[in-house]
């Protein structure tokens, strides 16, 4: 074991002790102390951040990466607001879930209590630094962070705001620890701390998941790609179609709800009027060969797929597959085959057929009528998010502070004995 990762996980999991106990007010005026940190330090932030940039650049790294590394002035606004949010929200911890009275006479509750230590594995965006830091204090978890070699500049200067914050109101600063050592294989010293850590989060890339997830002895949440889908039915209003899809394609490419595939009913009429809007904005169609001849039919063109993965690449720029369908069933069948069950969208007045769509697919989210777009921890209402999880345990969509939480049961009792 690493030495330098072992001490960090030891002092993880002595802090968690005290993060169990911490008064719901003292977390909350950390969250608001670090609010007012990263407006007032703006300009430090920013010098960090362009060092990252600088280098992110000079390393060819793509576009969507550069665009989620930048600190701007809205992303930090951004994140000083999500952690005004999440100090709003009620504190998860000590929540009676359900209780009842057991015919011993004892009294028996669930409760939620936190799950200890928190290992967060990330790439480029450093909002999710703040993000996570503050929901994992929130719920009374201790937290590792080990983000990119690309955003360790950022996540210094942040993680330091951090710390300021949290001495300020007497919190350890161990809460929220950075693995500044940025070399991968000691990625796998920290996922087999087994004894210090609860639960590891890889949030990132396709290659950093299966790499974190083929070697890790801890349980692992997966943030996974986001192939998502939109299916267009031929009762479909236009505009009603070209704002969902433009929104959920070009409003921000680079991140894991915008949409990746556009499957349209062959019968819809208002193709042509589409897809003209969608290369008007500058994104590029792929598709297979009878889809590239159905785009010309419909004044388009559309290029070959740039990769083996076809239908089910993720591209993160502004680009998108498309693909005619003769009806909802070859569409389900479509997204089931090459979607990656982050986000589907329908757009339908047809609410039977909406329904159907709902009830055929096993995506951690379904939109009717709306953008994939909504598919985020902040829109839900939830503050933040330490990712959106595509797997099934023990979360599925938007993780937020209750995600951060398991139960336990306390019996209240007054002598009674098993008889």
């Amino acid at each position: 074991m690493n030495e330098y990762i072992h001490k960090i996980a030891d002092n993880a999991l002595e802090v968690s002790q005290d993060l169990r106990v911490a008064r719901t007010s003292q977390k909350n005026a950390v969250l608001k102390t670090l609010a007012g940190l990263l407006l007032e330090k703006r300009s430090e932030l920013q010098a960090e951040n362009a060092r990252d940039i600088a280098y992110a650049r000079e390393a060819n790294l793509d576009a969507s990466l550069v665009d989620r590394l930048t600190l701007s002035d809205k992303v930090l606004q951004s994140m000083s607001k999500a952690l005004g949010e999440i100090a709003a929200l009620p504190d998860p911890v000590g929540e009676v879930i359900e209780g009842r009275t057991l015919t011993s006479g004892v009294r028996l509750t669930k409760v939620r209590a936190p799950l200890g230590v928190v290992a967060m594995i990330y790439e480029s965006r450093p909002n999710v630094t703040t993000d996570v830091g503050a929901l994992c204090l929130k719920s009374g978890n201790a937290v590792i962070l080990r983000g990119g070699k690309e955003a360790i500049h950022s996540n210094r200067a942040l993680v330091n705001l951090f710390h300021e914050a949290l001495k300020a109101h007497d919190l350890p600063a161990e809460s929220v620890q950075l693995i500044e050592k940025t070399e991968r294989a000691l990625i796998v010293d920290l996922v087999r701390c087994v004894r210090q850590i609860d639960l590891v989060v890889p949030r990132g890339g396709e290659a950093l998941i299966q790499f974190v997830t083929e070697n890790s002895l801890i349980p692992v949440v997966k943030h996974d790609k986001g192939v998502c889908n939109i299916y267009i039915e031929k009762d479909a209003p236009l505009q009603m179609a070209i704002d969902i899809v433009l929104n959920a394609k070009t409003q921000r490419p680079g991140v894991c709800n915008a949409a990746e595939c556009l499957l349209i009913n062959s019968g819809w009429p208002h193709a042509a009027e589409l897809l003209k809007a969608l290369t008007a904005k500058g994104v590029k169609l792929h598709s297979n060969p009878a889809g590239i001849a159905w785009a010309a039919a419909n004044g388009a063109s559309a290029e070959p797929f740039v990769n083996d993965l076809g239908f089910g690449h993720e591209y993160l720029s502004l680009a998108i597959s498309i693909r005619p369908v003769h009806d909802l069933d070859e569409a389900v069948q479509h997204i089931l085959q090459y979607g990656s069950k982050h986000s589907e969208a329908i757009i339908t007045n047809d609410y039977t057929l909406s329904q159907r769509f709902i009830d055929s697919l096993d995506s951690a989210a379904v939109f009717v009528n709306c953008s994939t777009r909504f598919h985020d921890g902040g829109e839900f209402g939830l503050g933040a998010e330490v990712g959106i999880a595509t797997g099934k345990l023990h979360v599925r969509g938007p993780m937020g502070l209750k995600d951060l939480t398991t139960t336990r049961y306390v019996a209240l009792g007054s002598g009674e004995v098993r008889a």
